[in-house]
């Protein structure tokens, strides 16, 4: 084997065992930084900083960069998996974007503006914000779901799905903060 072949060889493999190169990703309707960073095997911190960004808002139709597709095509069949809320998230800080829809709630002694989480632990308050329209209403976490479409992130009592002025709508874009852990 010549040298220059050796030396190609050498690229390859050095390019293959870096996973930060990266390649680009069409943001779409109801992702959430944390879907996209886990089906690229990164954390939501990593992918805000290859793209050079402090906020974890994301639109439709925007182009993050991404680390490499090898990656990603591994991590794609988990990308239905919502986030959890550990991690490097603050008090106040965007926590999770998506849809809220609301139903009946399950009724709670401390407050009637409930709702329902697939992850987070009961006993959490979160600040839910109407997207379009700013409007906000704390809720207390004491049931699960919603369950079926990844899009959706949070399931409203009645109550709170009043507040923030969503009844007529039924489906709203919404970003999740979290206030407190139990």
């Amino acid at each position: 084997m010549g040298r220059a072949a050796l030396i190609v060889c050498a690229a390859l493999l050095g390019a293959g065992s870096w996973s930060a190169q990266a390649g680009s990703y069409r943001v779409q309707a109801g992702d959430t930084l944390w879907e996209i960073a886990r089906a690229h095997g990164v954390s939501v911190e990593a992918l805000l900083d290859l793209n050079g960004r402090q906020g974890a808002v994301i639109r439709p139709g925007e182009v993050l960069s991404v680390p490499d597709g090898r990656v990603a095509a591994q991590a794609r069949p988990v990308a239905t998996i919502r986030a959890t809320g550990t991690g490097a998230v603050g008090p106040g800080e965007v926590f999770q974007q998506g849809q809220a829809v609301y139903y009946g709630g399950r009724r709670d002694t401390r407050t009637a503006m409930t709702a329902a989480h697939l992850t987070l632990p009961f006993g959490t308050w979160v600040r839910v914000t109407h997207a379009r329209t700013g409007r906000s209403v704390d809720v207390l976490i004491n049931d699960r779901g919603p369950f079926g479409l990844a899009s959706r992130v949070i399931d409203l009592s009645n109550e709170a799905a009043a507040a923030l002025g969503i009844l007529s709508e039924g489906v709203a874009p919404v970003t999740l903060s979290v206030l407190s852990r139990p």
